[in-house]
Protein backbone atom coordinates (compact mmCIF):
# COMPACT_ATOMS: atom_id res chain seq x y z
CA UNK A 1 0.00 0.00 0.00
CA UNK A 2 1.28 3.68 -0.75
CA UNK A 3 -0.31 6.72 -0.06
CA UNK A 4 -1.49 9.80 -1.44
CA UNK A 5 -2.80 12.66 -1.74
CA UNK A 6 -6.62 11.14 -3.33
CA UNK A 7 -6.14 8.38 -0.42
CA UNK A 8 -4.50 5.37 -0.30
CA UNK A 9 -3.92 3.21 -3.09
CA UNK A 10 -3.52 -0.53 -3.61
CA UNK A 11 -2.37 -2.73 -6.80
CA UNK A 12 -4.93 -5.81 -7.21
CA UNK A 13 -3.91 -9.03 -8.62
CA UNK A 14 -4.61 -7.55 -12.19
CA UNK A 15 -1.53 -5.00 -11.41
CA UNK A 16 -4.88 -2.25 -11.43
CA UNK A 17 -3.85 0.99 -8.64
CA UNK A 18 -7.25 1.73 -6.98
CA UNK A 19 -7.47 4.46 -4.71
CA UNK A 20 -9.21 3.06 -1.57
CA UNK A 21 -10.69 4.91 1.55
CA UNK A 22 -11.58 2.40 4.33
CA UNK A 23 -14.64 0.63 3.05
CA UNK A 24 -17.95 0.78 5.18
CA UNK A 25 -20.40 -0.87 2.36
CA UNK A 26 -18.40 -4.09 0.60
CA UNK A 27 -20.07 -6.72 -1.81
CA UNK A 28 -18.40 -9.26 -2.39
CA UNK A 29 -18.85 -11.50 -5.43
CA UNK A 30 -16.60 -14.16 -4.45
CA UNK A 31 -17.27 -17.29 -2.07
CA UNK A 32 -14.00 -17.87 -0.27
CA UNK A 33 -13.51 -13.87 0.37
CA UNK A 34 -16.90 -13.70 1.68
CA UNK A 35 -15.64 -16.14 3.86
CA UNK A 36 -12.34 -14.22 4.00
CA UNK A 37 -14.23 -11.48 5.02
CA UNK A 38 -15.93 -12.25 8.01
CA UNK A 39 -13.35 -14.05 9.65
CA UNK A 40 -10.86 -10.55 9.16
CA UNK A 41 -13.29 -8.61 11.06
CA UNK A 42 -15.74 -6.71 8.04
CA UNK A 43 -18.66 -8.58 8.09
CA UNK A 44 -20.80 -6.27 9.32
CA UNK A 45 -19.28 -4.08 6.10
CA UNK A 46 -20.44 -6.89 3.60
CA UNK A 47 -23.81 -5.30 2.00
CA UNK A 48 -23.92 -7.70 -0.60
CA UNK A 49 -22.90 -11.18 -1.86
CA UNK A 50 -23.61 -14.12 -4.41
CA UNK A 51 -26.15 -16.66 -4.09
CA UNK A 52 -22.73 -18.71 -3.84
CA UNK A 53 -21.99 -17.46 -0.71
CA UNK A 54 -22.79 -19.96 1.67
CA UNK A 55 -20.47 -19.21 4.46
CA UNK A 56 -20.08 -18.79 7.18
CA UNK A 57 -24.08 -19.60 6.79
CA UNK A 58 -25.39 -18.21 10.11
CA UNK A 59 -23.74 -14.74 9.13
CA UNK A 60 -24.30 -14.26 5.59
CA UNK A 61 -27.96 -15.88 6.02
CA UNK A 62 -29.89 -12.36 5.28
CA UNK A 63 -26.83 -10.71 3.46
CA UNK A 64 -28.66 -9.19 0.28
CA UNK A 65 -27.80 -11.77 -3.16
CA UNK A 66 -26.86 -10.49 -6.14
CA UNK A 67 -26.96 -13.28 -8.70
CA UNK A 68 -24.40 -15.75 -9.45
CA UNK A 69 -20.94 -15.52 -9.49
CA UNK A 70 -21.28 -15.52 -13.27
CA UNK A 71 -24.90 -13.84 -13.84
CA UNK A 72 -23.92 -10.55 -11.24
CA UNK A 73 -27.40 -8.58 -11.25
CA UNK A 74 -25.40 -4.94 -12.14
CA UNK A 75 -28.55 -2.77 -10.85
CA UNK A 76 -28.43 -4.55 -7.89
CA UNK A 77 -25.22 -4.20 -7.06
CA UNK A 78 -25.24 -0.56 -7.50
CA UNK A 79 -28.80 -0.01 -5.70
CA UNK A 80 -26.38 -1.34 -2.61
CA UNK A 81 -24.03 1.81 -3.07
CA UNK A 82 -20.80 -0.72 -2.23
CA UNK A 83 -17.93 1.83 -1.81
CA UNK A 84 -16.01 -1.56 -2.70
CA UNK A 85 -16.52 -4.41 -4.66
CA UNK A 86 -14.22 -7.89 -4.04
CA UNK A 87 -13.81 -9.96 -7.37
CA UNK A 88 -12.20 -12.67 -9.03
CA UNK A 89 -10.67 -12.48 -12.39
CA UNK A 90 -11.33 -16.54 -12.81
CA UNK A 91 -14.93 -16.87 -10.98
CA UNK A 92 -16.65 -13.90 -12.16
CA UNK A 93 -16.98 -13.33 -15.80
CA UNK A 94 -14.71 -10.16 -17.20
CA UNK A 95 -17.18 -8.41 -18.91
CA UNK A 96 -19.62 -7.78 -15.68
CA UNK A 97 -16.15 -7.09 -14.03
CA UNK A 98 -15.67 -4.32 -16.59
CA UNK A 99 -19.31 -3.50 -16.40
CA UNK A 100 -19.05 -2.27 -12.58
CA UNK A 101 -15.79 -0.53 -12.81
CA UNK A 102 -17.61 1.37 -15.79
CA UNK A 103 -20.18 2.38 -13.55
CA UNK A 104 -17.89 4.43 -11.30
CA UNK A 105 -17.59 1.29 -8.49
CA UNK A 106 -14.25 1.10 -6.81
CA UNK A 107 -13.76 -3.46 -7.75
CA UNK A 108 -10.69 -5.11 -6.83
CA UNK A 109 -10.01 -7.76 -8.54
CA UNK A 110 -7.97 -11.17 -7.53
CA UNK A 111 -6.78 -13.61 -9.11
CA UNK A 112 -4.45 -16.46 -6.96
CA UNK A 113 -2.96 -19.24 -9.22
CA UNK A 114 -0.87 -20.40 -6.01
CA UNK A 115 -0.98 -20.64 -2.29
CA UNK A 116 1.56 -18.52 -1.57
CA UNK A 117 -0.11 -15.99 -3.80
CA UNK A 118 -3.69 -16.64 -2.34
CA UNK A 119 -1.93 -15.51 1.36
CA UNK A 120 -0.64 -12.45 -0.30
CA UNK A 121 -3.46 -11.46 -1.56
CA UNK A 122 -5.95 -12.26 1.67
CA UNK A 123 -3.01 -9.98 3.42
CA UNK A 124 -3.63 -7.33 0.80
CA UNK A 125 -7.30 -7.58 1.25
CA UNK A 126 -6.81 -7.37 4.51
CA UNK A 127 -4.71 -4.12 4.16
CA UNK A 128 -7.48 -2.83 1.64
CA UNK A 129 -10.59 -3.66 4.23
CA UNK A 130 -8.64 -2.15 7.29
CA UNK A 131 -8.55 -5.77 9.03
CA UNK A 132 -5.38 -5.96 9.51
CA UNK A 133 -4.87 -7.24 13.04
CA UNK A 134 -7.84 -9.72 12.71
CA UNK A 135 -6.57 -11.20 9.75
CA UNK A 136 -3.21 -11.35 11.66
CA UNK A 137 -3.57 -14.83 13.46
CA UNK A 138 -5.47 -17.09 10.40
CA UNK A 139 -2.24 -15.45 8.23
CA UNK A 140 0.00 -16.85 10.43
CA UNK A 141 -1.52 -19.75 10.94
CA UNK A 142 -1.58 -20.24 6.86
CA UNK A 143 2.07 -19.00 6.46
CA UNK A 144 3.10 -21.93 8.96
CA UNK A 145 1.21 -24.57 7.17
CA UNK A 146 2.81 -23.85 4.22
CA UNK A 147 6.25 -23.48 5.47
CA UNK A 148 5.72 -26.98 6.80
CA UNK A 149 4.27 -28.29 3.82
CA UNK A 150 7.38 -26.86 2.01
CA UNK A 151 9.72 -28.91 4.54
CA UNK A 152 8.00 -31.82 3.87
CA UNK A 153 7.31 -32.25 0.10
CA UNK A 154 11.24 -31.14 -0.06
CA UNK A 155 12.46 -34.18 1.81
CA UNK A 156 10.43 -36.67 0.23
CA UNK A 157 9.68 -37.73 -3.34
CA UNK A 158 6.21 -37.01 -4.66
CA UNK A 159 3.11 -38.78 -4.62
CA UNK A 160 1.42 -38.71 -7.74
CA UNK A 161 -2.46 -37.32 -7.47
CA UNK A 162 -5.87 -37.61 -9.24
CA UNK A 163 -8.08 -35.21 -8.85
CA UNK A 164 -11.16 -35.03 -10.98
CA UNK A 165 -13.58 -32.11 -10.87
CA UNK A 166 -16.83 -33.05 -13.03
CA UNK A 167 -18.41 -36.12 -14.33
CA UNK A 168 -19.23 -36.17 -18.17
CA UNK A 169 -16.99 -35.49 -19.17
CA UNK A 170 -14.25 -36.04 -16.72
CA UNK A 171 -12.20 -33.35 -16.12
CA UNK A 172 -9.16 -32.31 -13.91
CA UNK A 173 -6.87 -29.30 -12.57
CA UNK A 174 -4.30 -28.65 -14.96
CA UNK A 175 -1.29 -26.63 -14.27
CA UNK A 176 -1.52 -22.81 -13.13
CA UNK A 177 -4.56 -23.04 -10.62
CA UNK A 178 -4.42 -22.88 -6.95
CA UNK A 179 -5.92 -26.50 -6.72
CA UNK A 180 -2.85 -27.41 -8.72
CA UNK A 181 -0.30 -25.56 -6.65
CA UNK A 182 -2.10 -27.44 -3.09
CA UNK A 183 -1.57 -30.50 -4.39
CA UNK A 184 1.95 -29.70 -5.34
CA UNK A 185 2.79 -28.08 -1.88
CA UNK A 186 1.65 -30.78 -0.29
CA UNK A 187 3.95 -33.22 -1.74
CA UNK A 188 1.66 -34.26 -4.25
CA UNK A 189 2.30 -34.85 -8.50
CA UNK A 190 -0.75 -33.95 -10.16
CA UNK A 191 -0.81 -36.27 -13.37
CA UNK A 192 -2.39 -34.60 -15.41
CA UNK A 193 0.08 -31.32 -14.63
CA UNK A 194 0.87 -31.02 -18.55
CA UNK A 195 -2.11 -31.49 -19.96
CA UNK A 196 -2.98 -28.15 -21.60
CA UNK A 197 -5.67 -25.26 -20.39
CA UNK A 198 -6.03 -24.69 -16.65
CA UNK A 199 -9.07 -27.68 -16.49
CA UNK A 200 -8.52 -30.10 -19.01
CA UNK A 201 -11.19 -32.96 -20.27
CA UNK A 202 -9.75 -36.42 -19.74
CA UNK A 203 -10.89 -39.80 -19.24
CA UNK A 204 -10.59 -42.32 -16.59
CA UNK A 205 -8.61 -44.71 -18.59
CA UNK A 206 -6.14 -42.32 -19.47
CA UNK A 207 -5.81 -41.55 -15.15
CA UNK A 208 -5.69 -44.85 -15.22
CA UNK A 209 -2.59 -45.59 -16.99
CA UNK A 210 -0.57 -42.56 -15.07
CA UNK A 211 -1.04 -45.09 -11.84
CA UNK A 212 -2.14 -42.27 -9.29
CA UNK A 213 -1.32 -43.08 -5.40
CA UNK A 214 -3.99 -40.89 -4.18
CA UNK A 215 -7.55 -40.12 -5.50
CA UNK A 216 -9.10 -36.79 -4.31
CA UNK A 217 -12.90 -36.62 -5.29
CA UNK A 218 -13.61 -33.43 -3.94
CA UNK A 219 -17.85 -32.49 -3.68
CA UNK A 220 -17.61 -29.27 -6.04
CA UNK A 221 -17.81 -27.95 -8.54
CA UNK A 222 -19.01 -30.91 -9.35
CA UNK A 223 -20.52 -33.31 -6.08
CA UNK A 224 -18.56 -36.63 -6.10
CA UNK A 225 -20.01 -39.25 -3.61
CA UNK A 226 -20.28 -42.48 -2.57
CA UNK A 227 -22.37 -43.55 -5.27
CA UNK A 228 -19.49 -42.62 -8.14
CA UNK A 229 -16.89 -44.51 -6.29
CA UNK A 230 -17.82 -48.08 -7.98
CA UNK A 231 -17.26 -46.50 -11.42
CA UNK A 232 -14.09 -44.50 -10.76
CA UNK A 233 -12.54 -47.47 -8.99
CA UNK A 234 -13.40 -50.28 -11.39
CA UNK A 235 -11.62 -48.14 -14.00
CA UNK A 236 -8.85 -47.02 -12.30
CA UNK A 237 -8.88 -50.94 -10.02
CA UNK A 238 -5.43 -51.31 -11.10
CA UNK A 239 -3.97 -48.58 -9.89
CA UNK A 240 -1.55 -48.25 -6.66
CA UNK A 241 -4.21 -45.62 -5.66
CA UNK A 242 -7.53 -47.90 -5.18
CA UNK A 243 -5.21 -51.39 -4.24
CA UNK A 244 -3.98 -49.34 -1.24
CA UNK A 245 -7.25 -48.01 -0.42
CA UNK A 246 -6.24 -44.47 -0.97
CA UNK A 247 -9.64 -43.25 -2.36
CA UNK A 248 -10.60 -40.18 -0.32
CA UNK A 249 -13.78 -38.09 -0.64
CA UNK A 250 -13.33 -34.24 0.35
CA UNK A 251 -14.95 -31.53 1.01
CA UNK A 252 -14.34 -28.85 -1.91
CA UNK A 253 -14.09 -26.11 -0.33
CA UNK A 254 -10.54 -27.31 1.00
CA UNK A 255 -9.49 -27.69 -2.50
CA UNK A 256 -10.62 -24.69 -4.07
CA UNK A 257 -11.40 -21.91 -0.98
CA UNK A 258 -8.64 -20.16 -0.75
CA UNK A 259 -9.01 -18.40 2.48
CA UNK A 260 -9.38 -19.08 6.66
CA UNK A 261 -9.57 -23.06 5.00
CA UNK A 262 -5.77 -23.24 3.67
CA UNK A 263 -4.29 -24.24 6.95
CA UNK A 264 -6.97 -27.06 7.48
CA UNK A 265 -6.53 -27.78 3.25
CA UNK A 266 -2.81 -28.61 3.83
CA UNK A 267 -3.17 -30.84 6.66
CA UNK A 268 -5.77 -32.55 4.95
CA UNK A 269 -4.53 -32.95 1.83
CA UNK A 270 -0.35 -33.70 3.28
CA UNK A 271 -1.86 -35.90 5.40
CA UNK A 272 -3.14 -38.11 3.01
CA UNK A 273 -0.33 -38.00 0.68
CA UNK A 274 2.19 -39.13 3.82
CA UNK A 275 0.16 -42.26 3.76
CA UNK A 276 1.83 -43.32 0.16
CA UNK A 277 5.63 -42.31 0.48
Amino acid sequence: MTTAASGRIFADDLGRRLSVEIPKRIVSLVPSLTEALFTFGAGERVVGVTRFCEEPADAVRDVPRIGGTKTIQRDDVLGLQPDLVVASAEENEKEQIEDLVAAGLTVYVTLPRTVEGAITMLASLAEVTATAHGAKSMLDSARSALTSARAFAASTPPTRVFCPIWRRPYMSVGAGTYMHDLITVCGGQNVFATRDGHYPQVTLDEAAALDPQVLLLPDEPYPFAERHRAEIEAALEATEAVRAGRVHFVDGKLLSWYGPRIPEAIATVGSWLRTAS
